[in-house]
């Protein structure tokens, strides 16, 4: 009797625990069980996700979540492009709507040479800290700060730091965004594919003071606006900007810009 009371029935005790325990957990899954949507869970298999936001949903169950509930089209996947769009498509029992490729491109061309430091900086190498406690390194206080944050958030490992800029390669590039999102000094931007030609400069410094800061800076001059034959190029606040429904390529603006800031993208790419 003893032996029983000592070992057999704390044994025995424990064991009904476990199967009660085990009994709970079973009724609770089956009664507390969150129904799963199929045709959500394919959608999201169709997606990449890269949970980007570039959809401009939460992240990629966000919006085939909306797709399923037939509250956004099938081709607002930028990173999955054309192929997700049909892969959803097929799921709704859709067409597929026509998906236009975008890229990510950085309007800064002041790589070494062309601008000099302030100082040097020795913290932590990165773009916001520069940014945020000696308001950038450079003489240019709206350029690349060079260090590379845009580069470390790509999931495509499109960017690279060249010559002290980021550069985006477009092949590698599927626009989804987390670059242009932690810029400290917005100088990435997202724009269609297509698009031959760009400014690679962010300065709205005036014109001698830019030229003084970049030897690559925009000054203004309107000489590319004179020259563009469609109207697709103005400048206002002392910076050129294009008008992509206007451009159509033809590079006359990125020919006549004296200072060499606005380029065909195979150029500066």
């Amino acid at each position: 009797m003893e032996i029983f009371m000592t070992y057999v029935l704390p044994v025995i005790i424990f064991a009904a625990i476990g199967a009660a325990a085990g009994g709970l957990l079973l009724l609770g899954s089956k009664f507390l069980a969150v129904e799963t949507d199929e045709t959500v869970a394919k959608i999201a298999e169709a997606l990449p996700n890269a949970n980007c936001g570039a959809c401009g949903y939460s992240g990629c169950e966000g919006y085939a979540k909306a797709v399923a509930a037939g509250e956004a089209p099938n081709n607002k996947c930028k990173p999955g492009g054309a192929a997700a769009a049909e892969k959803i498509a097929a799921i709704m029992g859709q067409e597929a709507l026509a998906s236009e490729k975008e890229v990510a491109f950085v309007r800064c061309n002041g790589c070494k040479g062309a601008t000099e430091e302030r100082y040097t900086f020795i913290g932590t190498p990165s773009c916001a800290a520069t940014e945020r406690f000696y308001n950038g390194k450079g003489n240019c206080r709206t350029g690349c700060d060079g260090y590379g944050d845009c580069a470390a958030v790509c999931p495509e490992n499109a960017i690279s730091i060249i010559n002290g800029v980021a550069v985006v390669n477009p092949a590698k590039c599927v626009a989804c965004g987390k670059c242009v999102a932690v810029c400290p000094n917005h100088l990435i931007v997202i724009h269609p594919a297509k698009q031959k030609v760009d400014v690679r400069c962010s300065s709205k410094d005036p014109g001698k003071v830019a030229k003084d800061i970049c030897k690559n800076s925009c000054i203004g001059c309107k000489i590319c606006e004179k020259k563009c034959p469609e109207g697709a190029i103005t400048v206002s606040d002392n910076h050129a900007t294009i008008d992509y429904s206007k451009c159509t390529g033809c590079g006359a603006c990125a020919a006549a810009c004296p200072r060499k800031c606005i380029l065909t993208l195979p150029e500066c790419q």
